[in-house]
């Protein structure tokens, strides 16, 4: 499957966008690359349920490359709280195998389609009436956010995302301000994209009907493209993030959150 010059604009366009979003919102651009994959390799005779796959699988893979871009930017502002990277990055890892290399072969995912749309639309909620939490709510221990660092990378590689759609409202639920929580989930992007993207090309191994140019369920193709305009992009959304008034950037945050749970709900219950 050759990659004509109209279907590299597209992508190159899908990895601009994809960037932005990574870098302002701290979320890897998963539910902004999967649909559009899933058309563009639909188009090219590959099976629907294996054009869906695919889609997730590349699009995780991207987010190594978007999240390196955008926590760099991050970085220089101070913005990442590595204490809180360094207690959830274990258990986002151990999660992110077991959907990647288990689940995800397995799953049809209607029923976790529709529950997780209700979820994140309840956190986009609270996010956008801007409900404050309890003074003296702060981040879990050690073994709570083992926990919830495992149900992220579960979740993340499932769904082909990053997993900012539920580290960001959970840290600002626990008192950590928009801005670090941002920084926070685009560094925590990369530990969930390198476990899922092994789980991904070990899983998809053997698989029948895959196109040329496959490693696995990823296609190496795309992923070049849209990788190498992503980390361009990267930056300028995390420069733009910290210009941004803070009751503002939730309610950014929020809107893309009801777009995914509405994305996520039609998913659920068309299948």
């Amino acid at each position: 499957m050759l990659l004509e010059p109209l279907l590299i604009v597209e992508l190159a366009a899908l990895g601009l966008g994809a960037g932005f979003l990574a870098g302002l919102l701290g979320v890897g651009g998963g539910m902004v690359m999967v649909p559009f994959i899933t058309l563009i390799l639909s188009n090219r005779s590959v099976s629907p349920d294996l054009a869906v796959k695919m889609a997730i699988a590349t699009s995780m893979a991207t987010i190594i490359f978007t999240s390196l871009s955008s926590v760099r930017a991050h970085h220089r502002r101070g913005a990442v709280r590595w204490d809180i990277v360094q207690r959830l990055a274990p258990g986002i890892v151990a999660g992110s195998m077991i959907g990647s290399l288990g689940v995800f072969a397995l799953l049809k995912g209607a029923y976790l389609a529709i529950f997780f749309g209700l979820f994140v639309g309840f956190s986009a909620t609270q996010m956008f009436l801007d409900k404050k939490p309890q003074p003296t709510r702060q981040m879990p221990g050690t073994a709570g956010q083992l926990a919830v660092g495992g149900f992220i990378g579960f979740i993340s590689g499932l769904v082909g995302a990053g997993g900012g759609f539920i580290s960001v409202p959970f840290m600002t639920w626990c008192n950590i301000a928009i801005h670090n929580a941002v920084a926070t989930s685009a560094a925590l992007g990369f530990p969930i994209a390198v476990a899922n993207a092994l789980g991904y090309v070990l899983s998809g191994q053997g698989v029948a009907g895959l196109p040329v140019g496959s490693f696995g369920y990823i296609w190496l193709p795309a992923l070049g493209v849209i990788a190498s305009c992503s980390v361009l992009t990267a930056p300028l959304g995390a420069r733009t993030a910290h210009r941004i008034p803070v009751a503002r950037l939730k309610r950014v945050f929020a809107g893309v959150l009801f777009a995914l749970a509405g994305y996520m709900l039609y998913k659920g219950l068309s299948s």
